[in-house]
């Protein structure tokens, strides 16, 4: 919390909660503002709204200037916390939605009124291409999970960013 007042986000703490099925919100915090409006984001540990608050301020602001020329009013979401297994699976190990430690990004709105969706951007223009590829490639920098449209048709429309380490080797996980 301590580093998310130095950078001036305003945050509100929520209380620790378990859930049915083991998932729970330990020491999670509700983002209020970071500086760039963003959709649907719900309970997420103080790491996960760390980086990506630093993700939307130093990869997605100045990406937006070099490929789109424009600048980002909102960033699209499909939220933050959510009691599931991996992929939504019926058995199996637990998502790191289950914990609030993940965030699926779906979207960008530009001050001009261009919507850039992961969905339709990967193969979008050159330029679409060009800033979420750079989008995805700064995430890898900065959260132990990236999932993207190369991983499975599951991630088509998002990305997902999470900050679990590899469980095998301890190392970051960027596809």
């Amino acid at each position: 919390m301590a580093a998310l007042k130095t950078k001036s986000v305003r945050f509100s703490g929520l209380p620790n909660k378990s859930f049915d099925g083991g998932c729970r919100t330990i020491d999670t915090i509700k983002l209020m503002d970071f500086g760039t409006p963003t959709t649907n984001l719900g309970a997420m540990t103080c790491p996960l709204a760390d980086n990506f608050t630093d993700w939307a301020r130093f990869a997605v602001a100045p990406a937006a200037k070099m490929y789109l020329k424009g600048e980002v009013v909102r960033i699209e979401t499909m939220g933050t916390f959510n009691c599931r297994n991996v992929n939504g699976a019926r058995s199996g190990r637990l998502s790191e939605h289950a914990f609030a430690n993940a965030i699926d990004v779906s979207a960008f709105i530009l001050r001009d009124g261009r919507r850039v969706s992961v969905l339709d951007g990967w193969r979008g223009s050159s330029a679409e291409q060009a800033f979420l590829r750079r989008l995805h490639q700064s995430a890898c920098k900065r959260f132990g999970t990236v999932l993207g449209p190369d991983y499975n048709a599951a991630h088509a429309n998002h990305f997902h960013f999470d900050m679990a380490k590899s469980m095998t080797n301890g190392t970051s996980f960027c596809r």
